[in-house]
């Protein structure tokens, strides 16, 4: 009644209430939380392969109430762990955001560094050299900073994975938190991070470390169904494999906890479907103890399964040992959603899920069945490429580095000695040419611009190359041809633009997102402007790619 006797302050009233519900409505357009799954080295054709054998609640359910990209591909070389997963919360590609391999050749430095390395950084939770890193390599924003941006800090943003890069990068710069397992070189078996996020692990942390759910996957890995069921791989036996320690074939079943002390302890955990079941039981408990998604701020999580990256390597993509990760996997998804469908409520979050690459089968499997494929030593061809110049030029070690199919040349040496630069490139790409299973060789201009002609292959080398960080000369194998090393002659590698590694799946599923498909060619470009679209903020500042509008539910008015 008394706002009816002061006309001011009821219009002052009604105002406060509209912008009050438009508010409600911007944030209830918006879901609470979206999940970016990344699934280390998954293959498109793992989704058709064995899809018979899913259940209804992991894949199957993204497929059928969500939306699926059938032609989902990397647009550049290589194709690595590192520089998929910026790629994937960035927009844009290696040329831009600079992660252009999970290790590369540091020119000033002269010596290589880890995409994810910070020295300025200290390790929380872990006294390991694996708790120095940060996100601080990586020069463009994710979709996830923007949020954060967007929210005035508001909305929560944090990374879980078994492997530094695959938490720490889709997280972006302005992450809560970035969490990864403590694994490698005997490591505790904790969940760690470091200083750029933190001073000191929160309890919730501390005490999933001190609760035993680590060590209690030292256990028995046997096929979840029946080995003779599992029709869609090879032979278990076979000579493409790689060996445990202690063990005598690559064959099932897996004693975890007999074979830990000969094979890294945790790491082995990690090698083994059961990694990505640690990993589900971490990201559950920072759903629930971080109130992710608990209000209409949108939270963002990021998950990145490794396993699937660490079996496939070992064992290769014909492999039982693959095909029975990713069964298992399957029901980890499930277990994922059923805890988003509880905490945060059916309708509410939305996910999508890629990968970081794909992989081919190892070249020794390929030759078995007739296809072409090899092994290149390029160890003995940077010392013979080295003794070639030497011996032209009586100048030693004047390449530095190889790394990343890139040869990464001692310029002060050529400048100090008044040798010609770009002369000196072209002789080692002329050589290189020389040699079998090198298909095309590429160099630099003389301030490191990436030459050659505009073709799809000379696009994606483009797309890769960062004109600081990246090397004086590229080359490119034959297809199926991996580096020459022990662990590349069984299981499998990845780092090409050819369709084995950059064809990987692309699922959208939950709020505001259509059901159907697509065989339209979508690029691992498109998937952050496309979140970025779906919640109304700004794309990241170096995506290039595209949203996808067929992605998105259409609204009845």
């Amino acid at each position: 009644m008394k706002y009816m006797k002061n006309p001011i302050l009821f219009l002052l009233c009604l105002c406060s209430f509209l912008s009050i519900q438009a508010q409600n409505n911007n944030h209830n357009n918006r879901p609470k939380l979206v999940v970016g799954i990344v699934i280390d080295q998954m293959r498109y054709d793992y989704l058709t392969r064995f899809t018979e054998r899913y259940g209804e609640g992991g894949f199957k359910r993204m497929m059928r109430e969500g939306f699926n990209c059938q032609n989902n591909h990397f647009n550049y070389i290589p194709t690595k762990t590192g520089p998929g997963h910026a790629s994937i919360f960035t927009g844009t590609t290696p040329k831009y955001h600079g992660i252009i391999g999970n290790d590369w050749f540091d020119k000033k430095r002269g010596k290589n560094v880890n995409c994810v390395q910070d020295d300025t950084v200290t390790p929380i939770g872990t006294d390991s050299k694996d708790g120095k890193k940060s996100p601080i390599r990586m020069l463009n924003t994710t979709f996830a900073d923007e949020n954060r941006l967007f929210t005035q800090m508001k909305g929560k943003t944090i990374g879980i994975s078994l492997k530094h890069r695959g938490a720490i990068l889709p997280a972006g710069h302005t992450a809560n938190a970035a969490y990864w397992f403590d694994y490698d070189h005997d490591g505790t078996g904790n969940w760690i991070t470091s200083s750029f996020y933190m001073d000191g692990l929160p309890q919730w942390v501390k005490d999933f470390n001190e609760s035993g759910v680590a060590e209690s996957y030292f256990k028995t890995w046997n096929t979840l169904y029946d080995i003779q069921t599992y029709v869609e791989s090879g032979p278990d036996l076979n000579t493409f494999e790689r060996i445990f320690k202690g063990k005598e074939t690559a064959t099932f079943p897996y004693d975890l906890k007999a074979l830990k002390e000969d094979n890294g302890g945790f790491k082995i955990i990690a090698e083994s479907p059961f990694g990505n079941s640690l990993t589900t039981d971490f990201a559950i408990k920072a759903i629930d103890t971080e109130a992710l998604g608990a209000d209409f701020v949108t939270d963002v999580l990021t998950i990145s399964y490794s396993s699937t990256d660490k079996v496939g390597h070992d064992f290769g993509p014909n492999s039982v040992e693959v095909e029975d990760t990713y069964l298992r996997l399957d029901l980890e998804l499930e277990r994922l959603f059923t805890a988003l469908d509880e905490k945060v409520g059916k309708g509410e979050y939305m996910v999508f899920l890629t990968s970081d690459h794909a992989a081919p089968n190892v070249p020794s499997y390929l030759a078995s069945k007739r296809i072409p494929a090899g092994l290149f030593d390029e160890k003995a061809m940077r010392k013979e490429l080295n003794d070639f110049l030497l011996q032209k030029y009586n100048q030693s070690n004047l390449i530095l580095s190889r790394v990343n199919n890139q040869l990464f040349l001692d310029h002060q040496k050529i400048q100090e000695s008044g040798l010609n630069l770009e002369t000196i490139k072209n002789d080692v790409a002329n050589k290189l040419l020389t040699y079998e299973l090198i298909d095309k060789v590429f160099v630099t201009s003389a301030i490191n611009h990436f030459e050659g002609p505009n073709g799809y292959l000379e696009t994606l080398l483009r797309n890769g190359h960062n004109q600081k960080r990246s090397g004086d000369i590229l080359f490119v194998y034959e297809p199926a041809v991996f580096k020459d090393t022990p662990w590349n002659r069984t299981g499998t590698d990845h780092h090409s633009g050819l369709n084995y590694d950059t064809h990987v799946p692309l699922l959208f599923f939950g709020k505001g997102i259509a059901n159907g498909s697509t065989l339209q060619r979508t690029n691992i470009t498109d998937i952050a402007p496309t979140i970025s679209a779906l919640l109304n903020i700004s794309f990241p500042n170096g995506a290039i790619g595209n949203p996808l509008e067929f992605v998105f539910e259409v609204t009845q008015d």
